[in-house]
């Protein structure tokens, strides 16, 4: 009798497993931000953010925001619908900075994850 109800339980809870899978495909297919890179050109106060975020379906599973901070306060959040490129691609921003000062971009996946990189300006 023991056995069975063990086998029963393992049964419901495998069955219960895959229905997670099948049923709810974001859970399987998310992953966060792989990498983000950061560019300035002071010249234009262009910022250039380079993002890899793999996606199988970039119009379902893709960098919803990036958002941009400059010594801390945030300057712009740009919300999206899906990614240009099942891969890497980029994005530009109108952002003026000095010599000194920092930028802070954070990006979030639109169902897992999220990645934040800094970057010093230099003189150029």
């Amino acid at each position: 009798m023991r056995q069975s109800s063990r086998n029963l339980t393992l049964i419901w809870g495998s069955v219960l497993i895959l229905s997670i899978f099948l049923y709810c495909p974001q859970v399987s297919l998310a992953t966060p931000p792989q990498e983000v890179k950061l560019e300035y050109d002071a010249n234009s106060q262009t910022l250039a953010v380079s993002i890899t975020h793999n996606s199988v379906f970039p119009s379902f599973h893709y960098i919803k925001t990036v958002e941009i901070k400059k010594n801390g306060k945030i300057v712009s959040t740009n919300t999206y619908g899906n990614q240009p490129s099942p891969e890497t691609f980029i994005y530009k921003y109108t952002v003026p900075a000095a010599d000194g000062e920092t930028l802070e971009v954070t990006v979030r996946c639109s169902l897992y994850g999220s990645k934040t990189v800094k970057l010093i300006i230099a003189k150029q």
